[in-house]
């Protein structure tokens, strides 16, 4: 009986940690290297919906390297951040409202709950805790106004059941931020209810 050999297959091998399952975070950082990409112009513009759907439907890191292949580094990291205690990282308006606004100081994750009530978060003079932040806003029989300086870079994405979700929407868009602004995410759920992202008061 001959000796089994076993070669070295790592040519065909995954990388270390291919098969585990990304985070929003992990996303996030892709999605800013396509939007970079397309903003340097190494990205034709019509390409920009389909790289972005495969990101978006990546469940694994592996998954997520393929999608985002060719592009280079992010730049997130040169937005401006403090390095001030940020707020809490939640609030609720209850039959009541709730109200963020001025100079406050926004944790990287935050989350709005507006139960038969209202609630408003304004970031026209707010300072950042993380390049990224995410915003998770839900309403259920209420409402949250979320507003929104051109000089940051928005994403939008949620939806609305019997109610309305929306405002500036777009996966895709900077308005007027540059590479280096801070970037925001609103994720968000209306039920009966309205969740919407909209500019300053001129």
């Amino acid at each position: 009986m001959g000796e089994q050999t076993y070669g070295d297959h790592r040519g065909g091998q995954a990388e270390p940690g291919h098969d585990v399952l990304v985070s929003d975070e992990e996303r996030e950082r892709v999605v800013e290297r396509v939007r970079d990409a397309v903003a340097d112009g190494r990205l034709p513009l019509d390409e920009l919906d389909g790289r972005l759907d495969r990101i978006y439907a990546a469940r694994t890191r592996g998954e997520l390297r393929t999608a985002g292949s060719g592009l280079p580094a992010p730049t997130t990291g040169d937005a401006p951040t403090v390095d001030g205690a940020p707020a809490s990282g939640f609030a609720l308006g209850v039959f009541g409202g709730f109200r963020r606004d001025g100079g406050w100081v926004v944790p990287p994750r935050f989350t709005a709950w507006s139960m038969w009530g209202g609630g408003r978060l304004d970031l026209t003079e707010a300072r950042f805790a993380a390049p990224v932040t995410v915003i998770r806003a839900v309403a259920l029989w209420g409402g949250i106004g979320i507003v929104v300086p051109d000089d940051i870079d928005l994403q939008v994405r949620g939806f609305g059941l019997f109610g309305v979700f929306g405002g500036r929407e777009g996966r895709a868009r900077r308005g007027t931020a540059g590479p280096a602004a801070p970037r925001v995410v609103v994720k968000g759920l209306a039920l009966f209810g309205a969740v919407v992202t909209k500019p300053p008061r001129k």
